[in-house]
């Protein structure tokens, strides 16, 4: 027997039925026009915004250009060998020759800036017990191209300077007033590690390093180069670096290999005409005395090459 009784919910011996909802609440379309019914629930969760479709459509395409380039990265990447390896650099399949050096001069607001009324400084602080020879070519070829101001000075830490290294940049008389020089380039013998370039404070961070400040100089020529020749003059400079100049003898020996395979097949480096990575290694050799008559013939030859230039034969001076 029920301890109690209820009466009843509903009548009749019929099933019941509830009406369930099938949306939570409605709201109307905020895209739609100002006065039109609001749709229904399920127009509303079948239409797309179409700025959010212009969104994702742009996110596919950033995508796709990502993988392209990192697909293009890993193939650039796979012809890069250890710089240990006793390997022949020239190898590296080359789809167009670079351009010789313009003989007219680039525009430098397109390379460092556009700054009204003042003359553009280039300021590097050298060591005078090593001398960067590199950058002094580079001052050289620099002028062939622009009207620079060159300057010298004497940092009040160094005690003695040799009077060659004073006068590298020849006699320093400005005949022009400052504002008529397309450049300027200011050289500061300095108690410093490393070789330090410092252009503007604002815009960008101090260089260091010979081999990067020769990367910069020598992109104020304008010279057009692919990307593939491009990674192999990279390629050259680092090998001068850290191989040529701070290896061991069993990695300079690798070094002296490349080099003269690859002069064998062109005149300069990396092709038929001069890049930093001639002016670089040139450099190293001579700082190092690793251009005695010990090294192969190609790179005897190129060494010559070298010198009979103008820009070299100067640098040159100021080691005797």
């Amino acid at each position: 027997m029920p301890m109690y009784q209820v009466k009843p919910y509903h009548e009749g011996s019929g099933s019941l039925r509830v009406e369930l909802p099938t949306c939570m609440y409605r709201l109307p379309n905020v895209h739609g026009r100002i006065g039109s019914p609001a749709p229904a629930a399920s127009h509303v969760q079948e239409e797309s915004d179409p700025s959010l479709q212009a969104l994702e459509s742009r996110q596919d395409d950033i995508l796709k250009r990502l993988y392209e380039l990192k697909a293009a990265v890993d193939g650039l990447s796979k012809m890069i060998q250890t710089p240990d390896a006793d390997l022949d650099v020239t190898n590296i399949i080359q789809a167009d020759e670079p351009a010789a050096l313009s003989t007219g001069a680039l525009d430098l607001n397109s390379v460092l800036g556009k700054d009204y009324g003042a003359l553009k400084d280039i300021v590097i602080n050298a060591n005078p017990a090593s001398p960067p020879l590199s950058l002094l070519v580079l001052h050289w070829l620099l002028c062939d191209h622009y009207k620079v101001l060159s300057t010298v000075h004497t940092h009040s830490a160094v005690t003695s300077v040799p009077a060659n290294l004073l006068r590298c940049f020849g006699e320093q008389t400005r005949q022009q007033p400052r504002h008529e020089y397309q450049l300027g380039f200011t050289l500061i013998w300095k108690d410093v590690p490393k070789t330090q370039m410092k252009f503007s404070v604002q815009t960008m961070c101090p260089i260091e390093g010979e081999g990067n400040i020769a990367r910069f100089l020598f992109s104020l020529f304008g010279q057009k180069q692919d990307a593939v020749n491009l990674t192999l003059i990279d390629s050259w400079v680092d090998i001068a670096i850290f191989q040529l100049k701070e290896g061991s003898s069993k990695e300079k020996a690798a070094v002296f290999r490349s080099m003269n395979s690859a002069l064998g097949k062109s005149p300069w480096l990396a092709g038929n005409e001069l890049t930093v990575a001639d002016v670089v290694l040139w450099s190293v050799l001579q700082q190092t005395g690793g251009c005695s008559g010990t090294a192969p013939a190609n790179v005897q030859k190129w060494m010559r090459a070298c010198e009979n230039l103008a820009p070299f034969h100067t640098a040159l001076k100021l080691l005797q």
